[in-house]
């Protein structure tokens, strides 16, 4: 039984086919998009096509996050006695 929500009307229109400007989006601006997709899928607010459409835009949203995570990760260079280094994940550098 779908559930009623008197809140805002989604906009299906946003949930737009795979591959659109993903990748101009800026980290904030993706990760934005994604807790709205999240927020309209527990809400109940969408009827199954929609529900797949948006499901496949917020898998589009995490992989292009967690992307741009991972190359921001690998530029992280860390200041030690006047000189940068390179960061390393395994806790020694941390002083």
């Amino acid at each position: 039984m779908p559930r009623a929500n008197p809140e805002k009307p989604v906009d299906r229109a946003q949930y737009a086919p795979a591959g659109t400007a993903t990748g101009q989006l800026k980290f904030e601006a993706a990760l934005a998009e994604l807790e709205q997709i999240v927020q309209d899928m527990e809400g109940g607010r969408l009827p199954l096509e929609e529900s797949l459409a948006a499901y496949r835009r917020g898998s589009e949203l995490l992989q292009h996050c967690q992307q741009q995570l991972s190359d921001a990760e690998r530029q992280i260079q860390v200041l030690e006695n006047g000189a940068l280094r390179a960061f390393e994940a395994n806790g020694d550098e941390a002083r």
